[in-house]
């Protein structure tokens, strides 16, 4: 792609990210940083873990970003009694031309977008086939393999209050979510917002149609391409590196940490710092796109141990501790602060 073609490409993609902060943003206020998050997970391939307290709007959220894109939506609610089946679908007995046979019958999954809500409150084998669904874009019941639909996006959401009775997410499965991000309680101007929306039923999110399936197919190919020099991978690569307490050279990364962040940390930011700078019109990605997204990217998958939860440390201040002592170290360097 020629630097034309490239400019081209990137003025499309920030027209059409404008009129999707435009269109979903006028339902969904109050949260942009958000919805900004959401865009940044769809394009980079990605699937998000959203975390909130009951009512803020979750669903909403799901059915309007749909909307905006044209997608279909399965919505999965799921409960202790929930079973795999009842995902993935299974076959039924049908009276035909010929007699009885056994049709596949799609489940919820297999849509565009998938809202998995309160995914902790299912038991540990209905979350496991969810994920597996999840990570492999296909499914096998009976030997025989069902492919889910391109594209396929995967918001989970948590209630972190009311835990009783929930089978809270193991690390290992936490870690296959691109992004966990936080669904706030919204601020007294976005409230009543919020109300006067609430007062126009039936009104519906726009599709742009301006943009096609095949260009928002491009959109992912060109955030793809975007231009990664060596000090900013090795400024990733670093910061994945100092949250190991075996290997790290901060204090509080060896006193509090248990396992350090996995490389799906280092391809995750790599990718997300990728759409991030696409977004903002560059051809290239820089430090500032990494440290932007990188709580939202890494926290989630950064283990405290109980000497942490003790003297209250989370893991953003472990990130930021890694990432402040790369950064210095970093600085010291010509090529890097050039880069930069």
């Amino acid at each position: 792609m020629n630097e034309l073609d490239a400019s081209e490409s990137l003025q499309s993609l920030k027209d059409f990210y404008d009129a999707y902060s435009l269109s979903v943003g006028t339902r969904i206020v109050g949260c942009k940083t958000l919805l900004d998050r959401l865009f940044i997970s769809f394009l980079a391939g990605g699937n998000v873990l959203l975390e909130g307290a009951p009512g803020l709007g979750k669903t909403s959220l799901a059915r309007t970003w749909s909307e905006f894109f044209g997608f279909s939506l399965g919505r999965i609610q799921f409960t202790p009694d929930l079973m795999p089946l009842d995902i993935i679908g299974s076959n039924i007995l049908q009276e035909g031309p010929h007699g009885r046979s056994f049709s596949f019958f799609k489940g919820p999954i297999f849509a565009n977008v998938v809202l998995g809500d309160e995914i902790n409150r299912a038991t540990p084998k209905t979350q496991s086939a969810f994920l597996e669904a999840m990570e492999e874009k296909k499914v096998t019941f009976l030997g025989e393999t069902h492919v889910l639909p391109d594209p396929f996006f995967i918001i989970a959401t948590q209630n972190p209050i009311e835990l009783e009775g929930t089978y809270p997410l193991p690390e290992a499965q936490v870690d296959r979510f691109f992004m966990k991000l936080n669904f706030t309680m919204p601020d007294t101007h976005a409230l009543l917002e919020i109300m006067n929306i609430a007062e126009k039923p039936g009104h519906r999110t726009q599709r742009t149609s301006e943009v096609s399936e095949k260009a928002l197919r491009s959109f992912r190919e060109l955030a793809i391409d975007i231009h990664a020099v060596d000090s900013v991978k090795a400024y990733i690569a670093h910061i994945v590196q100092e949250t190991h307490p075996d290997r790290s050279n901060v204090a509080m990364v060896k006193k509090y940490v248990l396992y350090g962040a996995s490389p799906r940390v280092a391809i995750s930011l790599l990718l997300g710092a990728r759409v991030l700078a696409a977004m903002k019109g560059r051809l290239h990605i820089s430090f500032e796109d990494v440290d932007e997204l990188l709580m939202d990217i890494a926290a989630h998958r950064v283990i405290l141990n109980f000497e942490a939860e003790a003297d209250g440390i989370n893991a953003q201040a472990i990130l930021n501790a890694a990432r402040n002592f790369v950064s210095r170290e970093f600085s010291r360097e010509p090529e890097s602060r050039s880069s930069r």
